[in-house]
């Protein structure tokens, strides 16, 4: 049954200071919300059980993406389109730009943030992998001031995070250094887009003489949380790529994971997809060097 609006109260607030003030004086009581794209899917089921909403979707400080010598900061509040249609985003960080071509249609990117995104915490959301990859720190705002975390460390376990209930993402901060890299990314589902994936995956690395450095590999709906590969990485790096270890740094990564079975597919299919991409990103990267 849909949700009556008579039910909920709803706050705006006209900036970010005002927020974070609401939230430090009645913790775990108001739901922040921005696009809304997951919130009013269960206001429209009848099974959101907040009854107090704070906007956040209008708050300038949360809609700026600055480009500073060392990183750029997108604001937790930009939208996929802002993240889609911004030329340093595009030119330097194309594994999350192409992730924000993916996550719904139109209308949810104009509407669904990154911020949003990242404390949703679907293990299956398509932006999360990238920001693993380009080991990106979370700027995380509260009255009591901010502090920066590595989103490598944020997300706990299935949907718990390491937020406190009077914070809010202020901002995701990726370092200006990738250029030069090869980046991979694939998103396996029923569509390209408007679809939950079965399996996403994002990586990159330098590539020099047949043989990887610095390379990161990330996954998407394939364990509790979006993972790094750390120990398949480690038996890449420094090492030439030959037919035989790129093979075994597939079945590597497939043992890495932890899929499920679930309405979307099978853990032995999502480990046999797992295989497959890693495979045909180590290939795609040899081949780019020598082309």
């Amino acid at each position: 049954m849909r949700s009556d609006p008579a039910d909920y109260e709803f706050r705006a607030p006209a900036s970010l200071g005002e927020a974070v003030k609401v939230l430090a004086e009645e913790p775990k009581t108001w739901l922040p919300i921005a696009g809304g794209t997951d919130v009013m899917v269960q206001f429209a089921a009848g099974t959101l059980p907040a009854r107090k909403l704070l906007s956040i979707w209008n708050l300038a400080e949360l809609r700026r993406i600055e480009v500073l010598p060392e990183e750029i900061r997108i604001g937790a509040g930009s939208t996929y389109t802002d993240l889609r249609h911004h030329e340093v985003v595009a030119r330097e960080f194309p594994l999350l730009a192409r992730a924000a071509s993916w996550t719904g249609g139109i209308a949810n990117q104009n509407r669904g943030t990154l911020g949003g995104n990242i404390v949703n915490a679907s293990p299956a959301a398509d932006s999360l992998p990238a920001l693993l990859v380009y080991e990106a720190n979370l700027v995380l705002s509260s009255a009591r001031g901010d502090r920066k975390v590595p989103y490598l460390s944020f997300h706990t376990g299935y949907k718990q995070m390491a937020l406190a209930p009077d914070e809010l993402i202020r901002a995701v901060c990726l370092p200006r250094r990738f250029s030069g890299y090869f980046t991979y990314a694939r998103k396996v589902g029923a569509r390209n887009a408007q679809a939950i994936a079965k399996v996403c995956m994002a990586a990159l690395a330098r590539v020099h003489n047949g043989v990887l450095s610095d390379v990161r590999m990330a996954l998407g709906s394939v364990a509790p949380v979006p993972i790094r590969m750390r120990h398949t990485e480690s038996t890449l790096e420094g090492r030439p790529l030959e037919t035989e270890r790129i093979a075994r740094a597939g079945q590597s990564a497939a043992e890495e994971t932890r899929p499920i079975d679930d309405i979307r597919s099978t853990a032995r299919y999502r480990a046999a997809v797992v295989r497959n991409l890693v495979v045909e990103f180590l290939e795609a990267a040899r081949s780019a060097e020598k082309s």
